[in-house]
């Protein structure tokens, strides 16, 4: 065999090999058979700009803990309904570093992490929250569920060493009979057999924003999918300890 030959056999073997690590740190799935979407870039000025915002934060302000994710997470710091307070009372304390992209899906996630937005030190710890803009798009639970693998896969991959907080996607829809709020519920009961209760912790927090009955309030979501500030306010406790525990305080 030649040597050119050599090398390149090496180097398949070895893309293999670690395939086979990253895959065998993430104990769930696979839960679709499909073809997943390809990581992707947003042209939106919006996009672009958080984006760009996410990319040099990342290598210029000192953090702990990513939070990646969608509009939940962008709107947390970045309001669309009034002023909110928890994030500087609550996150900022915690060193926690938004980089969440408003419409962003899994495959758009997947191409931020590898074009800057884990450019900058490993943080101690990572929060995930996406998948919601999956089902939106019309992607059935399974392919959803598959996305968030997928990025979870990344990760472990790319920070190795870090810990990771995957969280359920939040009730969507006033009611428990919502076709997306059943939707998210069939996503979670997949991706929480991700968890391993070490390298990645799961944890369903958006039971907080429901009543007893299951409703969800236009006063906690007024579009029945994104939170005022009185909707944060319900997510900010149960965040908290769960971050601290993750990476500790």
């Amino acid at each position: 065999m030649s040597i050119a030959r050599r090398v390149a056999v090496l180097v398949v073997c070895g893309f293999i090999g670690l395939a086979g690590v990253a895959h065998a740190q993430v104990p769930c799935g696979p839960f679709f058979a499909g073809q997943l979407a390809m990581p992707e870039v947003r042209g939106e000025p919006w996009a672009v700009a958080s984006f760009e915002r996410i990319k040099t934060a990342v290598k210029t302000q000192p953090y702990r803990v990513l939070f990646l994710g969608d509009s939940i997470t962008q709107r947390w710091e970045l309001p669309l309904w009034g002023a909110q307070p928890t994030w500087l009372a609550n996150m900022t304390p915690r060193g926690v570093l938004n980089a969440g992209v408003s419409g962003d899906r899994t495959e758009h996630l997947r191409w931020r992490l590898n074009n800057g937005n884990l450019a900058g030190p490993p943080p101690k710890g990572v929060v995930l929250l996406i998948g919601t803009n999956d089902l939106a798009h019309g992607r059935p639970p399974n392919e959803a569920a598959e996305g968030v693998r997928a990025i979870l896969i990344q990760l472990r991959q790319k920070l190795p060493n870090t810990r990771i907080l995957l969280l359920g996607l939040t009730p969507r829809g006033g009611a428990a009979e919502d076709p997306l709020r059943q939707e998210v519920v069939q996503v979670n009961q997949m991706i929480h057999t991700c968890a391993d209760g070490n390298a990645i912790v799961y944890a369903d927090i958006g039971g907080a924003l429901l009543d007893a009955h299951g409703m969800l309030s236009k006063e906690l979501a007024p579009d029945y999918l994104h939170f005022s500030g009185a909707g944060y306010a319900r997510l900010a406790p149960q965040l908290d300890p769960l971050i601290d525990q993750l990476v500790g305080r």
